[in-house]
């Protein structure tokens, strides 16, 4: 019996070794996406396309909701002069101008709305060359896994010579430490979608300057 538990011990001495070993052998990093992002021209320029579309169209979102304001104080102005079917009339002018308005709104700003999309279109091209960098390089150094820094919270602590992320950027011919978007912009087109008009316009991104310590 005695012999018995000692190979078992032995058994799962073992096998618990070579899962540390095992787990040893393998090799992990991260990037900061938002860190590359920052030091990419065409990310810079989607990024301003971006906002001046939103700008331009929070501005007409904000004209639709002027005009209504109007006609609301011109409707109570009058409401006392006016019959009961001509009161109906102004109203549903009124319902039906700021439903107009919420739907053009949603339409610009929503989760699937033309910000969303035109995002979509600029930014996908940028994320899918940084991706195949970051492939190339994990593929090349054997590593089981690329984090992301910028998108991981829960990353309570990082090594700095785990960051690969001037790697990427090499990767991709651009040089560490120049950083182009310097802005911290705010990605906030689905909150639009709901808020009042007339509170800012969608920024989308939340770049960072770079930082020092970044692996190479």
């Amino acid at each position: 019996m005695m012999k018995a538990n000692s190979t078992i011990k032995f058994i799962f001495s073992f096998v618990l070794i070579v899962s540390t070993l095992s787990l040893s052998a393998q090799k992990f990093a991260y990037v900061d996406s938002k860190y590359i992002l920052s030091h990419m021209p065409e990310y810079v320029a989607a990024q301003k396309q971006i906002n001046e579309l939103s700008s331009e169209w929070q501005a007409q979102v904000e004209q639709k909701y002027t005009a209504i304001e109007q006609l609301e104080k011109s409707f109570q102005a009058e409401k006392i002069l006016l019959t009961e079917e001509m009161k109906k009339k102004r109203e549903a002018d009124i319902n039906e101008r700021r439903d107009e308005a919420k739907q053009y709104q949603k339409s610009k700003f929503g989760v699937e709305g033309d910000l969303f999309k035109k995002r979509e279109e600029l930014v996908a091209p940028i994320q899918e060359q940084i991706f195949q960098a970051i492939e190339d390089i994990a593929s090349q150094s054997q590593y089981m896994v690329v984090f992301d820094k910028a998108n991981h919270s829960n990353m309570l602590y990082t090594n700095p010579k785990h960051d690969i992320s001037d790697k990427v950027l090499k990767k991709m011919g651009l040089k560490p430490g120049e950083v182009l978007d310097k802005g911290d912009d705010k990605d906030d087109s689905e909150e639009k979608s709901d808020e009042k008009p007339g509170t800012g316009t969608g920024r989308p991104g939340n770049d960072r300057p770079s930082s020092p310590g970044k692996g190479n």
